[in-house]
């Protein structure tokens, strides 16, 4: 299916001189998951192994400016520079002193300096530095005692070949095992290799934006002239990066084409079991609530499958709605999925919703990895002959034996868990399976388009009535005695308290606190009796702390980010976050999210160890300003980027090579657009432009358009 023109650059990386199975498995560590699972869809069957393309699209970090060239008596210290020195005498170390460097003397009209080796072959030393010639060099300087030394230099050549060093040098991150000269080689015969290519972009946006070629915008950040050639903001960056987000949406708007021509179960709304269900719940849906449910019920309602997300802050009211949506399901006689990342949640949202559900005449099963034997086949057959409306459980849901009477609807909740294909798999237990997916963390507006570009969305910004804001201090660790006094006042006020450790054990290779270490220590220093539960406990252990801490037979709970998502312990009014400075904006928001849901006010203290970086500390400003989960996500974008913006690599979220969601946002809205009426226009996919798209497709991987193209 890959054209024939673009064989090359799927060409492994052993196909590449001086690259052995030792150098290509470090480079495929080097280019990571992404590459990875790209080439085990290439051969399934066969070890993954990253492809020319692959290492193409890895761009340089940062340069190495060696433009500047001086005399000995101008040389500037901690940087790098470039200079032609006559070689004097070499100093070899003295046998009794084998680790001391071999130096040798270097002089110009200016001045003198050290060229310093260690564990340096002597008769190499002398073949490649002959004293009395002359050599161009370049490297760092240091200074030592006043005078200047090149420790190792980074090029040593004759005078007349000074142009074979490069004046403007891409560095790459590296991992063990690997040096920049390396890449650099290897990335010079891939350049090599880059066949010339039609252009897929249109005149207008080329001279617009003054892009390059594809394959020139790659040689010149591979090959840069200036240090500005790899900035995001150079036009062979924004080429690419248009590129990528291009390919993306295009993918994208494939997807959603698809799923709209698959028929969804057609659901209709009734006025039986939503209206008994609006009639149990305790409270009244706020206006935003109301929008969302309406938007989610005239999806059901279409002949078209539904693929909806759901989005709203921690506390927002997002599980009502999607209990709403699965008693429309119920209407018609059909059966509605609801699956969660955790044992905890999922017993959660049982023991919330099976009562309401049974008030309005429905049954709900609970379904997880922990049902053994009998236990489970009853549930499995209930499942499979229709005893049961609502089905609540883990990823045990889409397992093999579970078959379902007729399922209509799948609600994901915390939805950035799950990977695509177990979403596929649930998908795959019924036909024309409605999907509404849901997250607590709300997602930047740039990011939207990356991530669920194939999908129509809700917002929910109100909160329910009643919820009181979240008081949020800031604390040194230092100051540990304080916040103890604290939390035994607030004990013997009959307060809960939840206290998050960022791990379950300690480690001599970390010194962030363990929640077994701290949960001991506050058993020794408090008179009360303290909970743990972190991810390692076995389920029913940590589902009977859980019960004791909602119960109010334990006040005070220590736990790992277990609890970070959906726990709801109503009358838990405090929350400490130890080494609250290595977590992202969007988890704290999350863990802050834990407490302010009952009638006390409550607190979120942020422990920190000092020193704390710029990011850090700005980041904790920003929790003690607001409590916009929006805001939030919009300010962690803008320090971390959108790699982490959930706090979890495995969040869904692109990995891009080339953009940058924060500075590329102009060209995603551009994409976005422009993907819009490439897929309308089913004709141009028959012309040369259509033939040219493939290829983008192809070098960005997106294997799975190129095969609806081709399905139509």
């Amino acid at each position: 299916m890959r054209p024939v023109l673009l064989q090359p650059l799927f060409a492994t990386l052993s196909s590449l001189t001086g690259i052995g199975d030792k150098m290509r498995d470090r480079l495929a560590a080097l280019l990571g998951g992404r590459a990875a699972a790209a080439a085990a869809a290439d051969s399934p069957l066969s070890a993954p192994l990253p492809r020319l393309i692959d290492l193409l699209h890895f761009p340089p970090q940062t340069i190495i400016d060696r433009r500047g060239h001086y005399t000995i008596a101008t040389l500037p210290a901690q940087k790098i520079a470039s200079l032609e020195v006559c070689i004097g005498r070499h100093k070899a170390p003295q046998q009794s002193r084998k680790n001391s460097p071999y130096k040798i003397s270097a002089h110009d009209e200016t001045g003198e300096m050290d060229l310093v080796f260690f564990r340096a072959r002597g008769d190499w030393l002398q073949r490649q530095f002959p004293p009395g010639e002359k050599r161009f060099i370049s490297g760092k300087i240091e200074y030592f005692n006043g005078l200047p030394a090149m420790i190792h230099p980074d090029y040593s050549v004759k005078p007349d070949e000074r142009r074979t060093i490069p004046p403007v040098e891409p560095v790459y991150p590296l991992i063990a095992g690997l040096t920049n000269r390396l890449i650099a080689k290897a990335m010079t015969q891939a350049l090599q290799r880059l066949p010339d290519l039609p252009e897929w972009l249109g005149a207008d946006l080329l001279k617009r934006e003054n892009f390059p070629s594809y394959t020139g915008a790659l040689r010149q950040l591979h090959r840069p002239h200036r240090p500005e050639d790899i900035e995001p903001t150079s036009p062979a960056r924004r080429r690419l990066a248009y590129d990528e987000l291009l390919a993306g949406q295009i993918a994208l708007r494939l997807i959603r084409r698809q799923n709209r021509r698959g028929q969804g179960a057609n659901l209709p709304p009734g006025n039986s079991y939503t209206q008994k269900l609006r009639a149990a719940l305790p409270f009244k849906l706020t206006a935003a609530q109301e929008q969302g449910f309406t938007e989610i019920s005239a999806d059901l309602a279409r002949k078209q499958r539904m693929l909806r997300l759901l989005q709203g802050d921690v506390g927002s009211g997002k599980t009502v709605i999607a209990l709403l949506a699965m008693a429309q399901a119920a209407e018609s006689g059909a059966q509605a999925a609801l699956m969660v990342p955790t044992e905890i949640l999922a017993h959660q949202h049982y023991a919330a919703l099976a009562p309401m559900a049974e008030q309005a005449g429905l049954r709900a099963v609970l379904l997880t990895g922990r049902e053994k034997g009998n236990k489970r086949a009853v549930i499995l057959q209930q499942i499979a002959q229709g005893e049961v409306q609502f089905i609540i459980g883990t990823h045990a849901l889409f397992q093999a034996d579970v078959l379902y009477h007729r399922l209509a609807l799948a609600v994901i909740d915390e939805q950035h868990r799950f990977g695509v294909e177990q979403r596929l798999q649930l998908l795959a237990k019924g036909q024309g399976v409605n999907i509404l997916v849901m997250t607590a963390t709300p997602i930047p507006r740039s990011l939207v388009l990356t991530a669920y570009g194939d999908m129509d969305i809700s917002t929910l910004r109100e909160k329910p009535q009643g919820r009181k804001p979240v008081i949020t201090a800031l604390l040194s660790m230092a100051k540990m005695g304080l916040l103890l006094a604290s939390v035994r006042q607030a004990l013997g006020r009959g307060d809960k308290i939840y206290w998050i450790c960022p791990l379950v054990e300690g480690s001599e290779k970390s010194d962030l606190t363990a929640a077994t270490e701290r949960f001991a220590e506050l058993q020794a220093l408090l008179s009360a009796r303290i909970g743990l539960v972190h991810g390692k406990m076995p389920a029913a252990e940590k589902d009977a702390v859980m019960a004791a801490f909602k119960s109010g037979a334990i006040r005070l709970l220590v736990a790992t980010t277990v609890v970070e998502v959906g726990v709801d312990v109503t009358d838990a009014s405090i929350m400490i976050i130890e080494h609250a400075e290595r977590f992202g904006l969007a988890q704290l928001h999350q863990l802050r999210g834990r407490v302010g849901r009952g009638e006390k006010v409550s607190s979120c203290t942020l422990l920190y160890k000092e020193p704390l970086s710029a990011t850090a500390r700005a980041r904790l400003g920003i929790m003690r300003e607001t409590e916009d989960g929006f805001r939030l996500a919009e300010e962690d974008l803008r320090l971390r980027g959108e790699g982490d913006i959930l706090g979890l690599r495995q969040s869904g979220l692109p990995d891009f090579c080339f953009a940058d969601s924060r500075l590329h946002r102009d060209l995603m809205e551009i994409a976005a657009k422009n993907a819009r009426l490439l897929v309308q226009n089913e004709a141009i996919w028959a012309t040369e432009k259509g033939e040219a798209l493939r290829l983008l497709l192809c070098l960005f991987r997106q294997d799975n358009a190129l095969r609806l193209l081709q399905s139509g």
